[in-house]
């Protein structure tokens, strides 16, 4: 098979990885104001650093910074965008997912409310955390960053304020401007790996989270089509030599899920129209149903990342059942457009999964392994 050089990697990661209890109290220190931003930067600085080592320890050939600058995968960078606020409760979040509620009666973990005119700051938002963390290490860097969806989704129409935007074709053409010019600062800066976090398709394959967007006013049925132009739009401008892909995930905050569903209802759309490198697909359990929507997933270049190693319990999974089920989804596209990864981060927020640091470690480095048996 075709040795991978172009993310996403026969054995990958979705990048947020356990925080540091240090790091967490550092955290709560400064929001107390007992310490300065800038020192729990070099708390930040140091934490990386060994996660950094940790990444290639297990043998990774992409790595993050863990998301550690974060408090969620998302509400950190879509904050930082001018005019927009948000609902995030983090408490609530878990709530919701322990219930399993999340999307009944308009019921969301987060929902964005854009105030005004959207806009990037200026210097751009993660250009310092790569420029960072590529200092660190000589292996291919990727950036996550929250979907350009994920400023649409959770509150429709109704959380975009209809003065700065009576259109909302004029909202998503700023969006789009906006994550164009993210990627072209992380460009300029070297970056090559970015991945778009996005759970809003994802959500799409649950009835209860269709019905959410209906009572907003959107059609599911349609929603596949608009996001996947809009995500082309956000990623037209991209250097030939910065591979694009998306993860999808279900929720994942210390270990709840918020959706269920296979990817029947979005796969068509979403692997046809959507031009990406590669897409990262939840795997670990029945709530992602089976690998015949694959049967969607166009030949050529396109790699879909089988999320098989769960990251929400310790459980170390059984290297030949994990082989077996690459074996099940190669009857519907391609092996050789095939890889693997765990199904999502190990601490999508600040509080991770209720996993521990050593079986996290043992996870990677399973990914990694069988990805070499199978690939080489």
């Amino acid at each position: 098979m075709a040795i991978r050089i172009r993310p996403p990697f026969r054995g990958d990661h979705v990048g947020s990885l356990l925080r540091p209890e240090t790091l967490l109290l550092s955290r709560e220190k400064m929001k107390r104001g007992d310490i300065s931003p800038e020192e729990l930067k070099i708390h930040e600085d140091r934490c990386i650093e060994e996660v950094v080592k940790l990444q290639e320890e297990a043998g990774l050939l992409s790595i993050t910074d863990g998301e550690y600058r974060r408090e969620s995968f998302h509400v950190d960078f879509i904050s930082k965008l001018k005019n927009v606020t948000s609902s995030w409760d983090f408490d609530k979040a878990v709530k919701l997912g322990k219930e399993n509620i999340a999307g009944k009666d308009k019921q969301m973990p987060y929902i964005p409310y854009i105030d005004g005119k959207i806009d990037r700051p200026a210097g751009g938002i993660e250009i310092e955390n790569f420029k960072f963390t590529n200092s660190l290490t000589d292996r291919t860097v990727k950036i996550t960053i929250p979907s350009p969806t994920m400023t649409h989704f959770r509150g429709g129409r109704e959380a975009i304020d209809k003065i700065a935007y009576p259109e909302m074709d004029d909202f998503f053409s700023d969006l789009a401007r906006v994550y164009r010019e993210e990627l072209s600062g992380l460009s300029d800066a070297g970056c090559k790996y970015i991945q778009f976090d996005d759970t809003n398709l994802a959500y799409l394959c649950d009835e209860r989270m269709r019905e959410n967007a209906r009572q907003l006013g959107e059609n599911p049925d349609e929603l596949p089509e608009t996001y996947a132009l809009l995500i082309n739009e956000s990623i037209r401008d991209r250097a030939s030599d910065m591979a694009v892909c998306i993860h999808l995930c279900r929720g994942n905050a210390i270990s709840q899920w918020f959706a269920s569903g296979g990817y029947e209802p979005i796969a068509d759309k979403m692997f046809n129209l959507t031009k990406v490198d590669g897409f990262f697909l939840e795997y670990d359990d029945e709530r992602s149903g089976g690998f015949e929507p694959l049967r969607f997933v166009p030949k050529g270049n396109m790699t879909i990342v089988l999320g098989l190693v769960t990251t929400k319990f310790d459980i170390i999974e059984n290297k030949d059942e994990i082989k077996r089920r690459i074996e099940e989804a190669s009857k519907f596209v391609d092996i050789d457009q095939l890889a693997l990864s765990p199904q999502c981060g190990f601490s999508s927020n600040a509080v991770g999964n209720l996993i521990s640091f050593e079986d996290q470690l043992a996870k990677l480095r399973l990914v990694m392994e069988i990805s070499e048996e199978i690939w080489g």
